[in-house]
C-alpha cells in the first residue's frame, strides 16, 4: 500500500530579539542537528512519506523552505533575523498550505512547529483563526517552544488549541536542542501512525521532555 503524506511545517521567529545571546544560531544549529533523528523517525514508519517545509517571520512572514521536501533530501539552510514578530502573517501563510488542495485529501494529520522568543506584533489571532479555519489545521498536531523568558507563553498555549497542553521551555541552548530534536522525532512518530479514528485530531505523545533542569539559563 502506497504511504500517506505527512507535512511537518516549521514557523520559525526571526524577529531582532532572536539575535541577543546568538539565540538565532542555536536555533539553527538545532534543527540542523536534529535533521538525522527525524530522517530515522521517519524510515521507521515506512507508511508514512514525511514531507519538511519551513516559515520564517518577523517583519512579514515568507517560505524559507516553500516546496513540501522528502525528509531524506531535506538540509538545512540558516535563517537570519530581519525585523519584528509578525506571527500572523505566518500562521496565514500556514493556513493557505492546510487547504485541500494543495493538501491531499488522503494525507495523515499534519505537525505545525512553532518556535517564538517574544511578542506577536501584527494580529496574530486573526492568523490563528485562518488556521482553525481550514480542516487540516482543525486536525494538525501542534507543538511550540518557548526560547527565553519573554516569549508570550499564554499566546503560545493557545496556539495549542488543547488546555491539556503546555508550550516547552527553552531557556538555553541545551534545552533548545532538546525541545527541536522532540519536535522533530517523537512528534513526526505519533503524527505518523494512522490513528483507528483518523478523522479524530490526533493526540501529541505524552512524553514531553522537562526543559526546565540543566544548566544555568542564560536567556
Amino acid at each position: 500500500m502506497a504511504s500517506r503524506p505527512v507535512h511537518f511545517i516549521w514557523m520559525l521567529d526571526c524577529s531582532g530579539s532572536m539575535g541577543v545571546n546568538g539565540k538565532i544560531g542555536e536555533l539553527n544549529f538545532a534543527i540542523r542537528e536534529a535533521i538525522p533523528e527525524m530522517q530515522q523517525a521517519a524510515q521507521s514508519n515506512p507508511a508514512a512519506s514525511l514531507l519538511v517545509r519551513a516559515i520564517t517571520f518577523a517583519s512579514g512572514a515568507s517560505w524559507h523552505v516553500s516546496e513540501p521536501t522528502p525528509v531524506d533530501q531535506f538540509s538545512w539552510e540558516d535563517v537570519h533575523i530581519y525585523g519584528g514578530t509578525d506571527m500572523g502573517a505566518a500562521f496565514k501563510l500556514a493556513a493557505g498550505a492546510l487547504q485541500t488542495p494543495p493538501m491531499p485529501q488522503r494525507a495523515l494529520p499534519p505537525v505545525l512547529a512553532l518556535a517564538s522568543d517574544g511578542q506577536p506584533t501584527d494580529d496574530w489571532r486573526a492568523g490563528l483563526r485562518a488556521i482553525d479555519a481550514t480542516p487540516w489545521g482543525k486536525r494538525a498536531v501542534r507543538v511550540a517552544v518557548a526560547i527565553g523568558d519573554d516569549a508570550d507563553k499564554s499566546m503560545l498555549k493557545e496556539f495549542l488549541g488543547n488546555p491539556e497542553l503546555e508550550p516547552l521551555q527553552a531557556k538555553n541552548p541545551r534545552q533548545l536542542a532538546a525541545a527541536i530534536r522532540w519536535m522533530s522525532t517523537a512528534v513526526v512518530k505519533d503524527a505518523s501512525t494512522p490513528k483507528v479514528d483518523d478523522g479524530a485530531k490526533p493526540h501529541v505523545p505524552i512524553d514531553v521532555p522537562s526543559m526546565t533542569k540543566g544548566e544555568d539559563d542564560i536567556w
